[in-house]
């Protein structure tokens, strides 16, 4: 069985021609970028939007990415500047137009019912949290990168990185027990 090509090979490939070969990384990442966009406030349809939007930018950028560097992170900079420019524009609305996952597990109705409140309660406070705390712990939470890879995609240093996952999820903690939500302690650990 052969591996899927990294990265570099494909980015190579595609700027040589072989440009079929961009529905890969697509593929690859389209969960993890759609992800980014919803968990900053954007709507279902807004974030499907935007996630389009940055691939359609990759696209036509990928030949100026420099060879070496992270294209993970070159790739969620661009995500992170169009959610800005989005935010810009159009004030976020939290929706909970997304589809939730079956879980495997055999969960009763109640909860269920309380699982998806308390990710609701969640949503709507990291949404009220300042940018810099949200996106770092949705990039660390959502899409488990390393503080370097944040560092490069916040323009920040990873000391500030660390600062602000700290202090991100001390008043994303603070602002949920102050509304009486439920606090699902390994989701904010």
């Amino acid at each position: 069985m052969t591996q899927p090509p990294q990265d570099a090979e494909l980015i190579e490939r595609i700027i040589n021609g072989d440009k079929q070969l961009f529905a890969v990384l697509v593929d690859r990442y389209k969960n993890k970028i759609y992800g980014i966009f919803y968990g900053m406030g954007a709507s279902h349809q807004d974030a499907q939007d935007l996630a389009q939007e940055t691939f359609i930018r990759i696209y036509r950028n990928l030949p100026s990415h420099r060879q070496g560097s992270s294209f993970f992170s070159w790739m969620y900079t661009i995500a992170v500047n169009l959610m800005r420019d989005h935010q810009r524009k159009k004030k976020p609305v939290l929706t909970s137009d997304t589809p939730e996952a079956v879980s495997p597990d055999e969960k009763t109705p109640e909860q269920q019912l309380l699982h998806q409140e308390m990710k609701r309660e969640i949503h709507q406070q990291l949404d009220e949290l300042p940018e810099q705390y949200r996106l770092v712990l949705l990039l660390k939470y959502t899409n488990e990168l390393s503080y370097e890879e944040i560092a490069d995609i916040a323009n920040m240093s990873t000391s500030q990185v660390k600062n602000a996952l700290y202090r991100g999820k001390k008043m994303l903690k603070a602002r949920i027990e102050r509304k009486g939500g439920i606090l699902l302690e390994a989701k904010i650990k």
